[in-house]
């Protein structure tokens, strides 16, 4: 059940000086820190981490912001122009690539048992709004899907996480050559 994840702090995080304590929380909670990189990126690198063809994606992002906007009582046809989940979900996927290339970000692989779940588990629901205190988000940040879109942005959630292991096989990739990930026993290992 040894996994590898990747996690990606966002420019938010990165200018926040938050770096450092994200990084901790991963490896107190037993994660191994096997691959780390800062970086700005340009649109053709997000556009790879966040590819248009990811429908089911984009979808879910419409939809997240859907029931946001119901929770909080907006209306998203007159907010957004829109009612359709995709059509959102191409909103903000737009908004998305402008924020990752906006600043430097900080790329890192975590390796353990069930490394992608604990991640999840650890950064709290991708809308911070919505995440428990004790989560990074909950801790962090407030930004809702409503706040971002009436700024026509990227909601500012710290840190990008694999959703799920082939997600994780996909991503690790795209911002890590094979001999950049480092292979070692930590000493709770034994």
């Amino acid at each position: 059940m040894i996994e590898q994840t990747l996690i990606v702090i966002k420019p938010d995080g990165v200018v926040r000086s938050l770096t450092g304590e994200i990084v901790t929380r991963f490896e107190k909670a037993g994660l191994k820190l096997v691959g780390a990189r800062m970086v700005k990126i340009d649109k053709a690198h997000a556009e790879k981490h966040y590819p248009a063809d990811r429908d089911e994606l984009w979808i879910g992002i419409g939809n997240k912001t859907l029931e946001n906007y119901e929770k909080l009582e907006l209306n998203a046809q007159e907010l957004l122009g829109t009612t359709d989940p995709k059509a959102i979900g191409d909103i903000v996927r737009v908004w998305l690539l402008d924020y990752m290339s906006s600043g430097p970000v900080f790329a890192a692989v975590f390796e353990g048992p069930h490394a992608v779940e604990l991640v999840r588990k650890i950064c709290g629901h991708t809308l911070p709004l919505l995440s428990a205190p004790g989560t990074i988000r909950g801790d962090y940040s407030y930004d809702s899907a409503a706040l971002a879109n009436k700024g026509q942005r990227a909601i500012k959630n710290l840190i990008h996480a694999s959703g799920t292991v082939e997600e994780a096989e996909y991503e690790i990739p795209l911002w890590f050559a094979k001999s950049d990930i480092s292979s070692y026993k930590r000493t709770d290992e034994d």
